[in-house]
């Protein structure tokens, strides 16, 4: 990352989050994917340094910075292996749920666990069914007695869960109400729960240090506390999950963004030591060009992504907008820069060992997950639309 313009708190945080992706990360990411091998022992480590609670209050042992600390903390973990870095990206995203939306019993009693990764998270929205059509799920919960003080039983199925299985509580989606989005509450599940079953762990494209599979619930009992706030919860998961997404979608284009600035590097490094037709790759103005290209893409998917965050951080009346612009142009954009990188290897770039076909696989997913992004461009169509009609 480019450290222009970055006070010294601001660069402390974006160097602590460096020093540990180069040092914990980034020798063992082949690895990691080889095996898939998901390393809880290192995310806990990242959690001594407040990175599993990041815009989590401190009162209950967040590390209660900013969005815009955030997506530079993803980048630079990301920059090592962005597997890793998303799937904590994720984890930081349910535990903002948590801080956020939960009573305050929920809060003290969870968000501490979480910030220290005693209990790591998983987020439980998309079904077989209902995937970029999120009102649509069909997972229900249904109160088993008249009181609020009841139990609640947890009936269906979650898809391409980051996670499932291994996490220890999952935040979930489910209907309480009647169709549509007003009838969705949020739960938090522990992972004994009866009635609880995961499917087979997934055979995936990239994203392999991190587990994917289904979530099943088959008469899944948990107490009334175990919606999030409460009483007060009922019917307001849906927003709750939408307000999640804001920040998983930056978070994520953060995550897109440190995978294409490794691969550019590498890349860069390729190009400057290759000898080809009597000097260096790097002396044809067609290399440099391509260079060009994508330094220009890192810099501007950069920036539109901290503004985004800026945006969220501020509760601009755009932010919406914003974060799906950066989710939307950033994922593509870098997943261009890593698929260009691989190019300038030539058949070396195929080659695992170079760790470039890695970060195109792992960032192929980034423009599928946290809504797609076709339909980013329907958020902003939308949004768009209501301002030109607003205008006239």
């Amino acid at each position: 990352m480019d450290y222009f313009g970055l006070d010294d708190d601001e660069r402390v945080i974006a160097e602590t989050a460096a020093a540990f992706a180069d040092k914990r990360l980034a020798p063992y990411a082949l690895e990691w994917d080889a095996a898939k091998h998901f390393p809880t022992d290192v995310l806990r480590e990242a959690a001594e340094l407040g990175m599993a609670a990041i815009y989590c209050r401190d009162d209950v042992g967040g590390s209660e910075l900013r969005r815009l600390d955030a997506v530079r903390i993803f980048e630079e973990l990301a920059t090592a292996d962005p597997t890793v870095a998303a799937f904590l990206s994720i984890h930081n995203m349910c535990a903002w749920m948590v801080d956020t939306y939960g009573t305050d019993e929920q809060r003290k009693s969870l968000v501490p666990r979480l910030a220290s990764m005693e209990l790591i998270a998983s987020y439980c929205l998309t079904e077989p069914g209902a995937g970029s059509d999120a009102s649509a799920l069909r997972t229900r919960a249904v109160r088993d007695g008249g009181s609020p003080a009841s139990d609640w039983v947890i009936d269906g199925v979650k898809q391409f869960i980051s996670g499932a299985g291994s996490s220890d509580v999952y935040v979930v989606m489910a209907r309480t109400g009647g169709d549509g989005p007003r009838g969705i509450s949020t739960f938090v599940v522990e992972k004994d729960t009866p009635g609880l079953s995961f499917g087979t762990n997934e055979a995936k494209m990239g994203w392999n240090a991190q587990p994917t599979a289904q979530v099943i619930f088959e008469d899944v009992r948990v107490p009334a506390d175990a919606m999030l706030g409460g009483a007060d919860g009922e019917g307001t998961g849906f927003g709750i999950a939408m307000n999640g997404l804001n920040g998983g979608r930056i978070n994520i284009a953060a995550c897109s963004l440190g995978g294409a600035q490794a691969a550019y590097t590498k890349a860069a490094a390729y190009v400057r030591d290759r000898d080809a037709f009597g000097g260096s790759l790097l002396d044809e103005p067609t290399i440099r060009f391509s260079l060009a290209d994508m330094a220009t893409a890192l810099e501007t998917s950069r920036n539109l992504l901290w503004k985004a965050a800026r945006a969220l951080d501020e509760n601009h009346p755009d932010k919406v907008e914003l974060c799906a612009m950066a989710k939307r142009y950033v994922t593509d954009s870098c997943f261009a820069v890593a698929d260009q990188a691989l190019q300038l290897h030539g058949g070396y770039g195929y080659l695992n060992e170079y760790g470039v076909e890695k970060i195109v696989r792992d960032l192929r997913v980034h423009r599928i997950l946290e809504g797609t992004n076709e339909i980013m461009r329907v958020v902003i169509g939308r949004s768009q639309a209501a301002k030109v009609r607003a205008s006239g």
